[in-house]
């Protein structure tokens, strides 16, 4: 593996704002002039936006370093879903990226929850997508068949609190 990659994306827009369109197409051709634009952030119009697209890198990239520990202590989970929910919000007028909530489900088999959870906030706090942020970053995990238990986590919209 070489000690860098370098992935590129490409933007067109055009128009104004409120009724203006852009496309978004990837090198790797997974997106092709896939359509976005301010009614598909704002509205629920079809296309991507964004967020959702924030969502999507973070949500495979932490999955990524958690599967990547995992193995560096010779554990593998059976499965792992990840979903992330980026939170872009308006304060006084200015639009900031407030919170991302990672919610993880997973079947780990044998793993302690401990070890588990501690492997989880690890990726959660190094996989190179968090990095990126300055926001909280929330994990919430939820195992088959095993529970989990974090001390001082709060409830915090719906979601179990337990960023550092």
């Amino acid at each position: 593996m070489s000690d860098k990659t370098r992935n590129m994306s490409h933007v067109t827009w055009i128009g104004n704002l409120k009724e203006g369109k852009g496309s978004i197409s990837t090198d790797s051709e997974a997106l092709t002039e896939e359509p976005y634009g301010f009614n598909k952030r704002f509205t629920g119009e079809n296309g991507t936006n964004p967020e959702e697209l924030i969502a999507a890198a973070h949500a495979s990239c932490f999955t990524m370093a958690l599967t990547q520990m995992l193995e560096e202590n010779d554990l593998s989970a059976p499965r792992l879903e990840t979903t992330a929910e980026v939170v872009l919000c308006n304060r006084d007028g200015d639009f900031i990226i407030s919170d991302i909530y990672l919610k993880l489900t997973g079947d780990i088999g044998d793993i302690d929850n401990e070890e588990f959870e501690s492997l989880a906030e690890d990726a959660k706090n190094n996989c190179p997508v968090s990095k990126l942020f300055n926001t909280n970053i929330h994990l919430d995990i939820e195992l088959k068949d095993k529970s989990i238990h974090y001390s001082g986590a709060k409830e915090v919209d719906g979601f179990l609190d337990v960023y550092a």
